[in-house]
Protein backbone atom coordinates (compact mmCIF):
# COMPACT_ATOMS: atom_id res chain seq x y z
CA UNK A 1 0.00 0.00 0.00
CA UNK A 2 1.40 3.30 -1.03
CA UNK A 3 1.53 6.28 1.32
CA UNK A 4 -0.90 8.40 -0.67
CA UNK A 5 -3.52 5.63 -0.70
CA UNK A 6 -3.13 5.32 3.06
CA UNK A 7 -3.63 9.07 3.55
CA UNK A 8 -6.63 9.21 1.23
CA UNK A 9 -8.09 6.07 2.80
CA UNK A 10 -8.14 7.77 6.20
CA UNK A 11 -9.64 11.05 5.01
CA UNK A 12 -12.18 11.18 7.82
CA UNK A 13 -9.39 11.30 10.41
CA UNK A 14 -7.79 14.20 8.54
CA UNK A 15 -11.11 16.04 8.64
CA UNK A 16 -11.27 15.53 12.41
CA UNK A 17 -7.71 16.77 12.83
CA UNK A 18 -8.46 19.88 10.78
CA UNK A 19 -11.61 20.56 12.80
CA UNK A 20 -9.71 20.10 16.05
CA UNK A 21 -6.99 22.50 14.94
CA UNK A 22 -9.55 25.11 13.84
CA UNK A 23 -11.24 24.88 17.23
CA UNK A 24 -7.94 24.95 19.11
CA UNK A 25 -6.78 27.97 17.11
CA UNK A 26 -10.01 29.81 17.86
CA UNK A 27 -9.70 29.12 21.58
CA UNK A 28 -6.07 30.26 21.75
CA UNK A 29 -5.74 33.07 19.22
CA UNK A 30 -9.06 34.91 19.31
CA UNK A 31 -9.77 37.71 21.80
CA UNK A 32 -13.56 37.65 21.53
CA UNK A 33 -15.12 35.29 24.07
CA UNK A 34 -17.92 34.27 21.68
CA UNK A 35 -15.32 33.17 19.12
CA UNK A 36 -13.50 31.24 21.84
CA UNK A 37 -16.75 29.51 22.76
CA UNK A 38 -17.48 28.58 19.15
CA UNK A 39 -13.92 27.24 18.85
CA UNK A 40 -14.47 25.10 21.93
CA UNK A 41 -17.65 23.65 20.40
CA UNK A 42 -15.87 22.91 17.11
CA UNK A 43 -13.12 21.13 19.06
CA UNK A 44 -15.64 19.08 21.04
CA UNK A 45 -17.59 18.18 17.91
CA UNK A 46 -14.42 16.90 16.22
CA UNK A 47 -13.71 14.63 19.19
CA UNK A 48 -17.28 13.31 19.19
CA UNK A 49 -17.15 12.58 15.45
CA UNK A 50 -13.84 10.76 15.90
CA UNK A 51 -15.17 8.48 18.62
CA UNK A 52 -18.31 7.69 16.65
CA UNK A 53 -16.28 6.86 13.55
CA UNK A 54 -13.98 4.42 15.36
CA UNK A 55 -16.98 2.39 16.49
CA UNK A 56 -17.80 1.29 12.93
CA UNK A 57 -16.28 -1.65 11.11
CA UNK A 58 -15.60 -2.27 7.46
CA UNK A 59 -17.43 -5.13 5.83
CA UNK A 60 -20.99 -4.59 6.93
CA UNK A 61 -21.22 -4.78 10.70
CA UNK A 62 -24.75 -4.57 12.07
CA UNK A 63 -26.44 -3.38 15.22
CA UNK A 64 -25.78 -5.57 18.28
CA UNK A 65 -29.12 -7.37 18.39
CA UNK A 66 -28.88 -11.15 18.20
CA UNK A 67 -31.79 -12.82 16.40
CA UNK A 68 -32.42 -16.44 15.66
CA UNK A 69 -30.97 -17.63 12.41
CA UNK A 70 -28.14 -15.11 12.25
CA UNK A 71 -24.62 -16.37 11.85
CA UNK A 72 -22.70 -16.28 15.16
CA UNK A 73 -19.57 -15.14 13.31
CA UNK A 74 -21.28 -11.97 12.08
CA UNK A 75 -19.60 -8.70 13.16
CA UNK A 76 -21.50 -6.32 15.39
CA UNK A 77 -20.97 -2.64 16.02
CA UNK A 78 -19.82 -1.64 19.46
CA UNK A 79 -22.60 0.51 20.97
CA UNK A 80 -20.48 1.86 23.84
CA UNK A 81 -18.79 4.74 21.94
CA UNK A 82 -22.17 5.91 20.64
CA UNK A 83 -23.68 5.88 24.13
CA UNK A 84 -20.69 7.72 25.60
CA UNK A 85 -20.77 10.32 22.85
CA UNK A 86 -24.48 10.87 23.40
CA UNK A 87 -23.58 11.76 26.98
CA UNK A 88 -20.75 13.98 25.70
CA UNK A 89 -23.21 15.83 23.46
CA UNK A 90 -25.44 16.54 26.46
CA UNK A 91 -22.43 17.83 28.40
CA UNK A 92 -21.34 19.94 25.41
CA UNK A 93 -24.77 21.57 25.11
CA UNK A 94 -24.90 22.18 28.87
CA UNK A 95 -21.44 23.72 28.86
CA UNK A 96 -22.44 25.94 25.95
CA UNK A 97 -25.56 27.12 27.77
CA UNK A 98 -23.68 27.98 30.97
CA UNK A 99 -20.96 29.74 28.96
CA UNK A 100 -23.55 31.83 27.09
CA UNK A 101 -25.11 32.83 30.42
CA UNK A 102 -21.69 33.88 31.72
CA UNK A 103 -21.01 35.83 28.51
CA UNK A 104 -24.32 37.67 28.89
CA UNK A 105 -23.35 38.64 32.44
CA UNK A 106 -19.91 39.79 31.25
CA UNK A 107 -21.46 41.91 28.51
CA UNK A 108 -23.93 43.51 30.90
CA UNK A 109 -21.16 44.37 33.35
CA UNK A 110 -18.39 45.51 30.99
CA UNK A 111 -20.23 46.35 27.76
CA UNK A 112 -17.90 44.22 25.64
CA UNK A 113 -16.86 40.63 25.06
CA UNK A 114 -13.28 41.41 24.02
CA UNK A 115 -10.79 39.87 26.43
CA UNK A 116 -8.27 42.73 26.21
CA UNK A 117 -10.88 45.41 26.86
CA UNK A 118 -12.31 43.54 29.86
CA UNK A 119 -8.83 43.08 31.33
CA UNK A 120 -8.12 46.81 30.89
CA UNK A 121 -11.37 47.70 32.66
CA UNK A 122 -10.55 45.32 35.53
CA UNK A 123 -7.07 46.89 35.91
CA UNK A 124 -8.58 50.38 36.01
CA UNK A 125 -11.10 49.26 38.67
CA UNK A 126 -8.30 47.81 40.81
CA UNK A 127 -6.29 51.04 40.64
CA UNK A 128 -9.18 53.10 42.01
Amino acid sequence: MDTMDFIIGKYNYWVYIVLMMIGFYAMIAKNNFVKKLVGMNIFQTAIILYYISIASKKGGATIPIIKEGLDKAHQYLNPLPHVLMLTAIVVMVSTFGVAVAILIMLYRRYGTLEEDEIMAIIKMEKQK
